[in-house]
C-alpha cells in the first residue's frame, strides 16, 4: 500500500487545484467543448483522515473514495460534510447499503450481485455509472463491451436507480497517449447509448481523457503534490 499523504497545505493544494482545472479547461478547448462540462473528482484513496479538512478549505467540492469503510470514515471525519461524495473502487456486494447514503454516485457497478444489492436498498435519486473493462482484460473489474447492452437493462429495471453513464480504467500505459483509443471506444459506447457521464482519467491521463469527452476525471496526487 502506497504511504498515507499527510501535512498538506490548503493553500498548495488550492495552488495544484488550480492548476489542474487549467489543464482541462487547455484540453477542452483543444476539443472544442467547454471546460464547464468536466467535474474534477479528487480521490483521496491516499489522504489521511486528518487532512480532510484541508480538501475543502484549498476549494475541492467533490471527493471519492475506492474503500467503502475508509469511505464512511472520511465522511464522517472533520471536514468530510462539507464535501460531496463518490464512491469510486471496486465495490463489494455486501457494502452498497452501507455507502448508498453517502454518496451522489457510485462510479463502480459491474457485477449481478451488485445490481442485486441495489434492488433492495436504492433510494429515490440513486445514480450509477456501469464500469467498463472496456479491453476485455482477463480478471478485470468492470463488464465487457459485447455484455453491456444486457448489463445495462438489467440495471434499468431496478426501481430507484439512474444510470447516468460509464466509467472505465484502461490498461496500464506507458503514455497517456496510449489510453486515448480506450477513452474514445467508451465515449462511443456512451454515445450510442445517450448515456451522459463518462468517468475516465486519472492523474497520468485526465487531459486526454478530457479531450476525448470525459465528464468527470479522478485525480488524486498531482491535486497534493
Amino acid at each position: 500500500m502506497a504511504e498515507l499523504i499527510t501535512g498538506l497545505s490548503a493553500d498548495a493544494v488550492r495552488a495544484n487545484v488550480e492548476r489542474v482545472q487549467s489543464e482541462i479547461a487547455d484540453a477542452a478547448v483543444r476539443a472544442g467543448r467547454s471546460a464547464d462540462a468536466v467535474q474534477l473528482l479528487a480521490a483521496v484513496k491516499y489522504v489521511a483522515l486528518e487532512e480532510i479538512p484541508v480538501l475543502a478549505e484549498a476549494g475541492i467540492t467533490l471527493a471519492g473514495e475506492n474503500r467503502a469503510q475508509e469511505l464512511v470514515r472520511k465522511v464522517e471525519a472533520p471536514g468530510g460534510d462539507a464535501l460531496t461524495w463518490d464512491f469510486i473502487g471496486h465495490l463489494q456486494s455486501r457494502k452498497v447499503k452501507q455507502i448508498l447514503p453517502l454518496v451522489r454516485m457510485i462510479h463502480s457497478v459491474g457485477s449481478d450481485s451488485v445490481v442485486e444489492q441495489l434492488g433492495k436498498h436504492a433510494q429515490a435519486g440513486t445514480k450509477i455509472l456501469v464500469e467498463v473493462n472496456i479491453a476485455s482484460e482477463e480478471g478485470k473489474s468492470g463488464i465487457a463491451p459485447d455484455r453491456l447492452d444486457a448489463f445495462l437493462d438489467s440495471c434499468r429495471a431496478v426501481e430507484n436507480v439512474e444510470v447516468a453513464g460509464l466509467m472505465t480504467m484502461p490498461p496500464l500505459a506507458q503514455t497517456a497517449e496510449d489510453s486515448r483509443r480506450w477513452f474514445a471506444a467508451l465515449a462511443q459506447l456512451a454515445a450510442d447509448r445517450d448515456l451522459p457521464e463518462l468517468s475516465m482519467g486519472t492523474t497520468q491521463d485526465f487531459a486526454v481523457a478530457v479531450e476525448e469527452g470525459a465528464t468527470i476525471v479522478r485525480v488524486g496526487t498531482k491535486l497534493y503534490r
